[in-house]
């Protein structure tokens, strides 16, 4: 089932335009004092690949070890490093509080994530920067994280949230002058997937053959390749947005289910993440598709909620057969 719907867009009231975020720090934007100050003890190697056109808040492994070798630093440590380059991309029109995390993925790479606030609507719409950090893995192929920095200890939510991860067990979590500690270290007594009688969980590859029956444009294609990709083992509604820009740009978010519902991450919260993480305004956007498999939760509202905020581009649905 297709359709489409129009939403009334409330953009004065929704975040704000990003600046060409890697410009404030590598490209010599003149006010000084955006620059952060670690920026001093980063090798030429580092400058590089973020003034890179593609870069998108992800090194390589291979770009990481070489990192790390060159500091003479584990890859722990440059994650904590980088946590201040990943807090310039957060989008926080509401707290003016940036958070920053960096992921290390098990192949080794390295991922960053940052805080999004939506201006005039609640605040349960915000994603937190060490959601924004699994999201930008995970849609980037990585199946697990070894450790992740954050400029500041997880919240409740976070904690709940991280654990829901196929290897929360071994997860560490790295904090600035602290030693690292295992993510149970700050959830004890944890309820997880496990508790619910699930097997395996939040960014173990899968594939959830769903279909839409019609053909789809590459924005429709990139949505539907983010529903099957999603995680939803409690109510089975398997769900992708894929936001497309006035660039060509495509960026697509899976559903993150949660065994404590509340803090499962939207499919256009996670579009909207690698929006900022591609530097791309949220008003360029021209199409916005929703793929989702039909079920006792549905996406649809909230999207619309959501994307009313920030863009007026119609909403397009494809419910999955």
């Amino acid at each position: 089932m297709f359709y489409s719907v129009k939403v009334n867009c409330r953009k004065n009231a929704g975040l704000p335009q990003q600046t060409n975020i890697k410009r404030i720090f590598i490209m010599g934007d003149p006010d000084s004092k955006r620059y952060p100050p670690e920026i001093q003890s980063m090798p030429d190697a580092f400058r590089q690949l973020s003034d890179a056109s593609t870069f998108h808040g992800v090194i390589s492994a291979a770009d990481a070890a070489s990192l790390a070798q060159q500091m003479g630093i584990s890859l722990e440590q440059l994650a904590t490093k980088l946590v201040p380059f990943a807090q310039l991309y957060a989008v926080v029109p509401i707290s003016n509080y940036q958070v920053g995390a960096v992921g290390v993925g098990l192949t080794g790479a390295l991922y960053y994530g940052a805080n999004l606030e939506v201006a005039g609507e609640a605040l349960s719409f915000t994603v937190h920067a060490e959601q924004a950090c699994i999201a930008n893995a995970w849609v980037n192929g990585e199946q697990g994280l070894a450790t992740l920095a954050i400029s500041a200890a997880p919240c409740g939510y976070c904690r709940q949230f991280l654990y829901e991860l196929v290897d929360a067990a071994t997860l560490t979590i790295a904090l600035p002058g602290q030693p690292l500690q295992p993510l149970t270290y700050y959830l004890p007594d944890p309820f997880g997937p496990h508790d619910l009688g699930v097997q395996g969980g939040l960014m173990q590859a899968q594939s959830n053959g769903l279909s839409v029956g019609q053909p789809l444009d590459q924005t429709g294609q990139a949505a539907l390749a983010a529903a099957n990709a999603s995680y939803s083992p409690y109510t089975s509604t398997f769900a992708g947005v894929a936001l497309r820009t006035s660039a060509g740009v495509i960026c697509a978010g899976r559903y993150a289910e949660n065994a404590a519902y509340n803090p499962s991450m939207s499919p256009l919260e996670a579009a909207l993440s690698q929006l900022v993480f591609n530097n791309q305004p949220f008003d360029t956007i021209v199409e916005a598709v929703l793929v989702e498999a039909p079920g006792t939760a549905s996406q649809v509202g909230t999207t619309q909620t959501v994307l009313s905020a920030v863009s007026s581009t119609p909403l397009t649905v494809y419910v999955t057969s």
